[in-house]
């Protein structure tokens, strides 16, 4: 069974220890968390929360973004991060949505179905639509964006832009 769930200030160790799973940084995803102690986490944890939560625009393009863990059969398996809306720069590079899944669980289908909730809840937002912005060598996402409905309507020399009705 799987289940996408809000990032919550009291998520624990599982989550802790998925975050040290994912990479740094992998085909222009952030995981800011991988390589903290415990303290930190939970400090970033409160962090992300509250950036859920504010409105406008920080630093010329920080945007309120929401975090969601994606569980299969009680264990979190992936993340992703839903941006409520897009600046300039994150229509260029960033985009709405990105999302990791851990190494162990990869090729199995839960990207795609980590994609498919993450539009739902952008639909509960009330976007309509979903800019995506993914590297010309990551075919693995690209591949998750189109069985999600996307569709190619620009391409930079490092990123394609891939726009997803929700």
């Amino acid at each position: 069974m799987l289940e996408l769930r809000r990032l919550s200030v009291d998520d624990g160790p599982e989550i802790f220890q998925m975050l040290q799973e994912i990479p740094k940084e992998e085909n222009g995803f952030g995981n800011h968390a991988n390589g903290m102690s415990y303290e930190a986490y939970k400090e970033w944890l409160a962090a992300r929360h509250q950036e859920s939560l504010r409105e406008g625009i920080q630093d010329g393009w920080k945007v309120p973004t929401t975090t969601y863990w994606l569980y299969a059969d009680g264990t979190p398996v992936g993340f992703g991060k839903l941006r409520h809306h897009l600046t300039d720069a994150l229509r260029k590079a960033g985009g709405h949505i990105g999302y990791a899944i851990a190494p162990a669980y990869r090729g199995k289908g839960y990207g795609k179905e980590l994609l498919r909730l993450l539009l739902q809840k952008a639909n509960e937002m009330g976007i309509k639509k979903v800019l995506l912005t993914i590297r010309l060598n990551n075919t693995a996402s690209q591949a998750v964006a189109f069985a999600n409905g996307g569709i190619v309507t620009d391409r930079t020399d490092e990123r394609f832009l891939i726009w997803i009705d929700t």
